[in-house]
């Protein structure tokens, strides 16, 4: 976004989240990367750490009173771990992007080429942010709505595919409950260098291969091959 565009870029912006704000610079601060005043020395106002730490807080009581009250029969520990699943870096960036706010972020032109995971963190902090920039310039009940409008929806997915476990342990709760077998992990390659390598471990339903899974670790591995075993079985819907 070119600078002689913020202001226009600012207008559509509160159009996209529907909240028009009385102090436009809290939002203009909302969606600029700390990288982007390195390269912008001129510019008078502030990067987004501060209102992504507020987002933040705010994000959290909102979830929190909204599974309090929706799940009364659900113990502290699986309430918590729903919320997890509802607010990780995943969900907020995947609805950061979907909203459209990747278009509006003022980012370092390095910082604007990361793809994959940097850009997922980009894109989940410029969410808080955005939700602290609300309830700074509009209040609680204002953020609430905010939150309540791109989140809620969610939840019940999350809790109808158990989306809140750990790709593994879905897995093999669903596999005792359909087949009544208890699935086994094998590596099946290590590629790189030490520093760098990539594992590739297989998921197993007695002695059948069922998916395979690739990261930098064996659990990450792991958790991919789950992931895809889910699927590959269907038993993601």
């Amino acid at each position: 976004m070119e600078e002689r565009n913020i202001q226009t870029d600012l207008l559509k912006l509160q159009n996209l989240l529907n909240v028009q704000f009385k102090d436009t610079t809290v939002l203009l601060s909302a969606i600029t990367h700390r990288s982007y005043l390195n390269e912008h020395r001129e510019a008078t106002w502030d990067h987004n750490e501060r209102l992504e730490f507020l987002g933040d807080a705010v994000l959290e009581l909102v979830v929190t009173d909204y599974l309090f009250a929706k799940y009364p029969e659900k113990p502290e520990g699986e309430l918590t771990a729903v919320r997890a699943a509802l607010v990780n870096t995943v969900s907020l960036s995947a609805t950061s992007e979907q909203m459209g706010i990747n278009e509006y972020l003022l980012m370092s032109k390095g910082e604007a080429r990361d793809v994959g995971r940097a850009r997922q963190y980009i894109l989940a902090n410029a969410f808080e942010a955005c939700i602290g920039a609300i309830y700074k310039d509009q209040g609680y009940r204002e953020a609430k709505e905010f939150i309540a409008g791109r989140l809620f929806e969610k939840t019940d997915e999350i809790v109808r595919k158990r989306l809140w476990q750990d790709a593994k342990s879905r897995f093999q709760e669903l596999a005792q409950e359909h087949v009544s077998v208890t699935p086994t992990y094998e590596t099946i390659s290590q590629d790189g260098p030490d520093h760098d390598r990539v594992f590739t471990v297989g998921v197993y339903l007695k002695k059948v291969l069922v998916a395979e899974g690739t990261g930098c670790s064996k659990q990450e591995a792991e958790q991919k091959a789950a992931e895809q075993a889910i699927v590959a079985k269907g038993w993601d819907v």
